[in-house]
């Protein structure tokens, strides 16, 4: 049973972090290096309403908010001239991230910190005692796979977003305006990045490091699944449920490269990874 929730609980983790860059992958084609730095965002963002002794659930929207606003700034003054360029934009959201670790630096220092969970203690699952905080993150993962699918299935926005990922001079030409989709796929995509480093801190710690690691297992995830939320949702938990055997019955530092490595193997057998075509 433990093997089980640990599994579900460490796919949910990995969906919940990978969303944001495959929102911004899925439209613009842009893999956004600076995401781990967003993830960061959001942990500070946490440690901000824990410093200032507030609700614990207050750095959950604030966390997305202030994500939201830096993805519209980004997007405005940096992506919006490479969109032509996507090595370029490459290359800028890897140095925007180095820029954004930096200013944390200066910011709150070097030092780990620690934040309040929301949810403390634990519940009974059959018999088996287990955080509460962790199994909560399952039905957030699940929420966000279907409010998302249901965005980009079953809204005009989304009828509009599917229109410039098929094929943007058409939907131009049609008066759809993919500069305006761009915008507000970004903002969001930054926005999930944020509110998964506030999801994911209680569970470890704050540092200014702390979204690199995440980044590389959120963009193999990305490269793997296509550009299905439900597909991605799926990668994860295949991948968790390997990550986890392997650091339960191996070595949790093999676990630790069982996505990479995985991930690798299946782009060999399958270039597109699981993208339909």
């Amino acid at each position: 049973m433990v093997l089980l929730l640990d599994s579900l609980t460490t796919a949910s983790m990995l969906f919940i972090v990978t969303v944001g860059l495959m929102m911004v992958f899925g439209v613009m084609k842009i893999v956004n290096f600076a995401h781990g730095a967003l993830l960061t965002l959001g942990g500070y963002a946490s440690f901000v309403v824990t410093q200032l002794q507030l609700n614990p659930w207050l750095s959950w929207p604030l966390a997305f908010v202030a994500g939201c606003a830096v993805g519209m700034l980004v997007e405005w003054l940096i992506v919006k001239p490479l969109y032509k360029r996507p090595l370029d934009a490459i290359l800028a959201t890897w140095g925007l991230g180095i820029v954004i670790g930096q200013l944390v630096v200066m910011t709150f220092g070097r030092e780990v910190q620690f934040v309040d969970s929301p949810l403390k203690g634990t519940w009974s699952i059959l018999g088996v005692d287990y955080s509460s905080f962790r199994i909560l993150l399952i039905p957030i993962a699940l929420a966000l796979c279907f409010a998302l699918t249901a965005l980009l299935n079953g809204t005009r926005f989304g009828v509009r977003t599917r229109a410039v990922i098929m094929n943007e001079n058409l939907a131009s030409s049609l008066g759809i305006h993919s500069d305006r989709v761009r915008f507000i796929t970004f903002s969001l995509g930054a926005g999930l990045g944020t509110l998964a480093g506030a999801l994911i801190t209680p569970l470890s710690s704050v540092d200014p490091n702390m979204g690199l690691p995440w980044l590389v297992s959120a963009f193999m995830l990305v490269m793997v699944s296509g550009h299905s939320m439900v597909s991605l949702l799926v990668t994860c938990a295949v991948f968790a449920l390997a990550q986890v055997l392997v650091s339960t019955y191996a070595n949790p530092v093999l676990g630790g490269l069982t996505i990479a490595v995985l991930a690798a193997v299946t782009l060999r057998i399958r270039p597109k990874g699981f993208a339909r075509g």
